[in-house]
């Protein structure tokens, strides 16, 4: 009977190793994802790297975030650092520039989907 329950007990744990693996392998991004950026929290965005206001009012832009707000962005390379943290570059889906200069942004997936910075589709 103790060993009937040991391996029942043995079946559920490792059954319940192997949902959490599936589930951190389907969280990974792929090249060619669509995400959506929504509103940050803070006045900022502080997990997307876009130019600070000033850069872009110098560059002939409004100074606001409001233009990206919505946009949908595609995913055109993921870039792992040696501590595990993910970066991808993004994109706009629809071929325009943000800010009307930026082709690309970098951004923190793990980070900036957490803080609602990124939402996936």
């Amino acid at each position: 009977m103790k060993k009937a329950f040991l391996i029942i007990s043995l079946v559920f744990i490792v059954n319940g190793y192997a949902t959490n693996d599936q589930q951190t392998i389907d969280d990974l991004p792929k090249i060619g994802d669509v995400l959506v950026i929504n509103e940050p929290s803070k006045q900022n965005y502080t997990h997307i790297d876009f130019p600070r206001l000033n850069f872009i009012v110098k560059r002939g832009g409004v100074a606001n975030y409001d233009s990206v707000h919505g946009e949908h962005v595609v995913i055109k390379e993921i870039i792992t650092k040696n501590d595990g943290t993910v970066y991808v570059q993004l994109e706009p889906k629809s071929g325009k520039k943000f800010f009307g200069f930026m082709k690309q942004v970098k951004a923190n997936y793990e980070q900036a989907i957490k803080s609602g910075e990124l939402s996936t589709l």
